[in-house]
């Protein structure tokens, strides 16, 4: 093949590649919107592809279903939460900060202001309305979780990153389904101001 056909062939391939990559923004674009607006539940795929401008066909091509949609969502959110709280750890380490409990409480302030900065996603993956075993899916994050915070932790402090991890959790919970955004703010220093009164044992 020319090196002029193998450029054209190159670029119909990207050109396809970007069309697919755009088909699967929007659908995945389209299924939070209704994910959020009506519920895991009563969302349909046919309502999905009619928002998104796609066919059916398209759809299946990227994900198997509804559910592989919502837990892509999760999955998409999880790894921006990740990246955050890395980047908040990362960052006061790099300031000079090298106590446990701060750099928790700086990987836990940046996990709530990305629920404050992304409620309405935050909020669906709480409500209880997901894919049959998506507690099961959500349980194993946490505990994911859970392990990432005891590397803060030297030593044998396993239930003092599980009292953390489970107060932080509730706090999540609390911020992303509140109504009142201000009180979600508020409640985002409380919780951090009380964490930063724990004393290690």
């Amino acid at each position: 093949m020319s090196s002029d056909a193998e450029r054209l062939v190159r670029g119909v391939g990207a050109r396809t590649s970007e069309r697919g990559a755009a088909t699967r923004a929007a659908l995945l674009s389209a299924a939070r919107e209704i994910f959020v607006t009506s519920g895991f539940a009563e969302a349909g795929v046919t309502d999905v592809v009619a928002r998104a401008g796609a066919s059916v066909g398209s759809l299946y091509h990227h994900f198997s279903g509804k559910a592989d949609l919502y837990l892509t969502l999760f999955d998409e959110f999880q790894a921006r939460q990740t990246q955050r709280t890395k980047q908040a750890v990362g960052e006061a380490r790099a300031a000079g900060e090298s106590d446990p409990m701060r750099l928790f409480i700086a990987g836990a302030r940046a996990y709530l202001e990305g629920c404050l900065a992304e409620r309405e996603i935050s909020a669906l993956f709480l409500r209880g309305d997901g894919p049959p075993g998506f507690e099961v899916i959500v349980r194993d994050r946490l505990r994911q979780w859970a392990k990432r915070n005891a590397a803060l932790f030297e030593g044998d402090e396993g239930a003092l990153v599980v009292v953390l991890t489970g107060a932080l959790a509730a706090a999540v919970s609390e911020v992303a389904l509140s109504d009142d955004e201000d009180a979600s703010r508020a409640l985002v220093e409380d919780v951090l101001a009380i964490i930063a009164q724990i004393r290690r044992p």
